[in-house]
């Protein structure tokens, strides 16, 4: 183990030390509140596993605000029951169900490595990964459905102009294009699931859908009938 191997591990200890000293000994009311009372989080929040992208960090969230899922480019299977051993649908049953949040946020982002992989496979590339390329997978009905099929609506590429039957070349080089996709099919699979479709349609559950862009900080958000990605703008 090298020394910056251990710079970084005292570093995250500090950061353990940085709060207990202000949940627990400057502000322990909260952390009594929830240890107490248990958890009631509002927002479910299914982000990428992407180390960039942390979701309490980017939206400074407090302990107790977030119920929060994270998986390689914040996939949504879609529901069955076959198959229990599935921690992303387990989560999304147990926020859902259990703690009731009243939104479920799937947080994307810009340079996505797992829809990277997704699009070299899609290219004819090899991927030499036990795991990632199956998992990703799931992301290939949206890119069709989103990107690829002509008669499907999407969201601009540049600006103002809607790209329908787009080339395999040119989606590599608007990789963002196909993290959108995967956003939307996110969740259009999260509608599959028969008490998230009862809770949107009573009006208690609302679904949203975030990209987030590295190179600016900006985040887009879809619009209610999850066809079109807008900015969020002060």
């Amino acid at each position: 183990m090298t020394d910056t191997d251990d710079r970084v591990m005292q570093r995250l200890l500090a950061g353990i030390k940085g709060f207990q000293k202000r949940y627990y000994e400057q502000s322990p009311e909260q952390m009594k509140e929830l240890t107490e009372h248990g958890q009631k989080p509002k927002v479910l929040l299914i982000a990428c596993s992407d180390s960039r992208v942390d979701p309490a960090i980017l939206t400074g969230a407090a302990p107790g605000d977030l119920f929060v899922v994270r998986n390689v480019a914040n996939l949504v299977p879609p529901y069955k029951l076959e198959g229990s051993h599935d921690g992303a649908r387990a989560a999304i049953e147990y926020a859902v169900r259990d703690l009731g949040v009243n939104h479920i946020v799937v947080l994307g982002h810009a340079y996505c490595g797992g829809i990277k992989a997704l699009l070299a496979t899609l290219s004819g590339q090899r991927l030499e990964r036990d795991f990632v390329g199956s998992w990703v997978s799931m992301a290939l009905d949206a890119c069709f459905k989103y990107i690829l099929n002509p008669g499907g609506k999407t969201q601009p590429a540049t600006g103002d102009m809607e790209v329908n039957e787009v080339d395999m070349a040119t989606l590599c080089q608007h990789q963002h294009l196909a993290e959108r996709a995967a956003i939307r099919g996110s969740l259009a699979n999260l509608a599959t699931y028969p008490w998230i479709k009862d809770r949107v349609k009573d009006g208690t559950l609302s679904l949203h859908g975030w990209w987030f862009d590295l190179e600016t900080g900006d985040v887009w958000s879809t619009d209610e009938d999850n066809t079109t990605f807008l900015p969020v703008l002060d």
